[in-house]
């Protein structure tokens, strides 16, 4: 056998050194090194282990301990043991001009074929215009961060036009009535529903070995119900109810089974709801006799979100809550809906989760001017 072309000695300071390592146990490759090293040993002190018994100890390659020993002899005991120190970044080589290229060019339109820019498209786009001979998606992905610039992503939200006087005025009466302090006579109740479609596994879903649960992309359509959603924000109180439809009857009655029993001794309900087709008042008297429905709409004060204000409903807050809670994944029929609605309801409600509305109108004449028409003079 040819004589070793790498041979490990090691100080009495640098076994003490390898031992501390493998007694702190914090780091499973350092600790192999540090015990590769300490059997690689050639000194009168050391273990003097061959290449084979080093390999069959600690499962390693023959390349493995030939590389460990050739580095601690050409580049010193630190670098066997902990490695070379990474590299650091190169500096992005990109003057204030090209920089401001980048910019203007993520701010515009993508080219044709692209819906959006991303940011390998932007890096090939300033390469292919010659504002610089080469840059990566991390150069372009940190400027735009800097910039405070994400042209790679969209976000849906119902934005309302500018300088409209009917948002406003409506917006400021929802504003005015969540400033109101907690009276159980006079309870501010908000109402919204969203539908909910029913879905049920093709394939059962299979848990791995670390907990994941995978499920199938085929699935089967079971229907649609609709969720309708009272939320009194002061109270911490909210009321669920799962109905086949979305009709101006089916809103009469949820109306009709707030006032009667949910709130039988209220003097007065103030009713928070969007403004839609229905919402109408009138379907009290195609679902009741007139007494009845009087009765119920005497009790009743209407305010309505403005188009486009949709999030000025608390309701609309809680459904957003029940969906990542409770109803984001697939429901296969309306009984197992209502049952887990349920058990989501009845936690919340004892746990009283209230609505703590910090935004007020002084805050929107700031924060939305832009909504605010200019006065006439």
């Amino acid at each position: 056998m040819p004589a070793k072309r790498y041979i490990v000695t090691l100080t009495s300071s640098e076994r003490k050194s390898l031992q501390e390592i493998i007694a702190k146990g914090t780091n499973a490759l350092k600790i192999k090194r540090a015990y590769m090293l300490l059997g690689a040993d050639a000194s009168p002190e050391g273990k003097q282990m061959t290449d084979q018994e080093i390999q069959n100890a600690y499962h390693v390659s023959a390349r493995s301990v030939e590389r460990l020993r050739e580095r601690f002899v050409v580049e010193g005991f630190e670098i066997a043991l902990h490695g070379k120190p990474s590299e650091a970044p190169r500096p992005i080589k990109m003057d204030g001009e090209v920089e401001a290229h980048l910019i203007a060019l993520a701010c515009g339109e993508a080219p044709d074929g692209h819906s959006r820019w991303s940011l390998r498209l932007l890096a090939d786009q300033m390469v292919e215009l010659c504002y610089i001979d080469k840059m990566s998606h991390e150069s372009v992905r940190q400027v735009l961060k800097k910039n405070e610039l994400r042209p790679h992503k969209r976000i849906g939200w119902v934005i309302p036009p500018g300088q409209n006087a009917a948002f406003v005025c409506q917006m400021e009466q929802v504003l005015d009535v969540y400033k109101r302090p907690y009276n159980p006579k006079f309870p501010v109740v908000a109402l919204d529903e969203s539908p909910k479609q029913l879905i049920s596994e093709i394939r059962t879903p299979v848990t791995t070995s670390n907990g994941t649960t995978l499920y199938d992309y085929e699935y089967k359509r079971e229907g649609v119900c609709d969720m309708y959603m009272v939320s009194e924000p002061l109270s911490g109180r909210r009321m669920v109810t799962v109905r086949d439809n979305h009709t101006r009857l089916d809103w009469a009655e949820i109306v009709a089974d707030i006032v009667e029993n949910q709130y039988p001794h209220a003097e007065k309900i103030t009713l928070i709801q969007d403004n839609l087709s229905a919402h109408k008042p009138s379907a009290m008297y195609e679902l009741f006799e007139p007494e009845r429905a009087r009765k119920i709409l005497d009790k009743l004060e209407f305010v309505y979100t403005p188009k486009h204000g949709s999030w000025l409903n608390v309701a609309e807050i809680e459904l957003s809550v029940l969906s990542r809670q409770c109803t984001g994944i697939r429901i296969e029929s309306k009984e197992l809906l209502i049952q887990k609605i349920n058990a989501w309801q009845e936690r919340r409600n004892r746990k009283a989760a209230t609505v703590d509305w910090q935004f007020t109108t002084a805050d929107a004449r700031i924060k939305l001017k832009r909504l605010y028409p200019s006065i006439q003079d």
